[in-house]
């Protein structure tokens, strides 16, 4: 499964010791001085690909810092492991599972072979199948149960069948159908079923439940309860087979449920949840934009996986984010890091990402099963700016803690305003610049601040950050953006040595809710045996539930 090199502990990589090294040297310069020192960085720091610009420039690094990086790739073997995925090799170990997503996006006249088997084709019987869907909603075709058109789309997932297609559509918006209402409903708190189904009509509203296996205990309580929702007001169980569709993959379960079989659209286990929302759980997304739009977007995750897959890694844009990423955390120590997106539509993206990276490269041991010597998976999160700047950047400049940042911008708004987007850019730059340089003792007495107030408003700079540019953002922008931090996490687990494709730490939480489920419906006192305090916690919920 894995060349011997590529198992070789991090600390004990050459390239890993030279950068330690030159590491300790590098501290002792800030950005001031590396751009002093290097007036061309600004413009030869940047890389371009599938219509994004990065400019890494403002990063403390220096050429020598990329190329040990790089030796660092190389050495952990990340040109192999790319080849690996694309070619459909299990690089899931820990599952032996092939990580295919870069399959839901690949040209039709690609091969891409899993167990002897050329998954692309039925990739676009999927896309075809959806797309027939879609343009029967749209035209009509596919009506209620009372003959009403579908108005309302509700999208009952959790995790990766939620938060790719919610971000999905706000980022998305401006091109969706604004004859139909969305809505999206994850949690278990019967509160975000309730205000998401609010003043819909039951006639006109159409439910995709997305779940693998049709078992995840929150998404089928919620789909349970959007069933009786539907009933009890059209009165019939047969109307279920015209509101409900399925995005899973147990047919049993979904025709068990009511809907149809004919109506569920399935995708593979080589697919991660939060890799998913290229796949059927795109569904509401494509009822959204339209089959065409939805196409564009897959066209952008494939230029980025093509970049990706053949770019020399100094000139691949996510192979640099990854490695600068990497080094903040690993060498820095630089915990967390920062998603500020300055357009409005992509509001839930950092969100997205919180999953994407956290799920992915959260992880306490390397392949092999021994325990990291490192730290694995910065906190990811973020807002949009200019709101951000008016909330917590005054941490970012001025807290002890040294927080990397993505700034994302757009050259074109979708929405011209007036001077708003000018407005907007200039706050972009602004903050990059001034989280780079600060503003010095020195710049403050020549701008006649006093003495005393000197200290309070130094901002020491030095906190890295990269601007990420587009032209505008399209659907094959989206697609673009995402595969690029998509493929960032694939880079910085394989130079951490960890599998970034499973999720093991999530089962254990759902094991054990179970068990407390069952003693909390329990007629009977149960005898428990958690904690004190978990104990002491169920018999309070359990006394509070009699006194109803």
């Amino acid at each position: 499964m894995h060349n011997r090199s590529d198992m070789m502990p991090l600390a004990q990589r050459p390239a890993w010791l030279a950068l330690k090294e030159h590491h300790s040297r590098l501290l002792k310069k800030d950005l001031r001085t590396l751009f002093e020192e290097d007036p061309d960085r600004g413009e030869r720091m940047t890389a371009s690909a599938a219509g994004l610009f990065l400019d890494y420039s403002k990063n403390r690094i220096t050429q020598e810092t990329l190329r040990l990086l790089t030796d660092l790739a190389r050495e952990t073997g990340l040109p192999a492991q790319i080849e690996r995925m694309f070619r459909g090799e299990k690089i899931n170990s820990t599952e032996n599972r092939a990580v295919l997503h870069v399959a839901l996006r690949a040209a039709p006249e690609d091969v891409i072979m899993v167990d002897g088997k050329n998954v692309i084709p039925g990739v676009y019987a999927v896309l075809d199948r959806m797309s027939s869907f879609v343009r029967k909603v749209h035209d009509g075709t596919w009506t209620g149960y009372t003959g009403k058109n579908v108005r309302n789309v509700v999208n009952i997932g959790i995790g990766g069948s939620d938060l790719g297609p919610v971000m999905a559509f706000e980022a998305l918006k401006h091109y969706s159908r604004r004859d139909m209402t969305f809505r999206f409903v994850s949690n278990i708190d019967g509160t975000d079923f309730t205000e998401a189904t609010r003043n819909l009509d039951p006639a006109e509203t159409l439910f995709i439940v997305c779940s693998k296996t049709f078992t995840t205990l929150e998404t089928m309580t919620n789909a349970s309860t959007a069933r009786a929702w539907l009933k009890a007001s059209l009165g019939s169980d047969d109307a279920i087979a015209r509101h409900f569709v399925a995005v899973s993959t147990n047919t049993e379960e979904v025709r068990r449920f009511g809907i149809n079989p004919e109506n569920m659209f399935g995708f593979w286990d080589w697919v991660g949840g939060r890799y998913s929302m290229d796949s059927a759980i795109g569904l509401s997304t494509m009822l959204a934009v339209g089959p065409e739009r939805f196409m564009e977007m897959l066209s952008g995750f494939r230029k980025m996986d093509i970049h990706f897959r053949s770019a020399p890694l100094p000139e691949n844009l996510p192979v640099i984010l990854g490695l600068v990423s990497f080094w903040e955390n690993s060498l820095f120590g630089c915990a967390t890091r920062g998603i500020f997106p300055y357009d409005q539509y992509l509001k839930r993206f950092p969100a997205y990402l919180q999953q994407l990276t956290m799920e992915s490269n959260g992880k306490h041991v390397t392949m092999s099963g021994t325990r990291v010597g490192y730290d694995t998976g910065p906190v990811f999160w973020g807002e949009p700016g200019t709101n951000g700047q008016h909330s917590f950047y005054q941490l970012i400049h001025q807290g002890t803690r040294i927080i990397p940042s993505d700034l994302i911008g757009f050259l074109h708004s979708l929405n011209p305003t007036g001077s708003h987007h000018t407005i907007l850019m200039a706050n972009l730059f602004a903050q990059s610049e001034a989280l780079a340089f600060g503003r010095t003792p020195e710049q403050l007495k020549e701008e006649g601040v006093s003495e005393d107030q000197i200290p309070h408003r130094v901002c020491e700079g030095n906190r890295p950050t990269n601007v990420i540019l587009a032209e505008r953002l399209t659907p094959e922008t989206l697609g673009a953006l995402i595969a690029l931090y998509e493929h960032s996490v694939f880079t910085q687990g394989t130079l951490w040595g960890i599998d970034s494709f499973d999720q093991w730490g999530v089962e254990l939480g759902k094991i054990l809710a179970k068990r407390i489920l069952s003693e909390l419906e329990s007629p009977k006192n149960p005898d428990l045996s958690h904690d004190t305090s978990t104990n002491a916690l169920i018999r309070r919920f359990r006394s509070a539930r009699r006194q109803e």
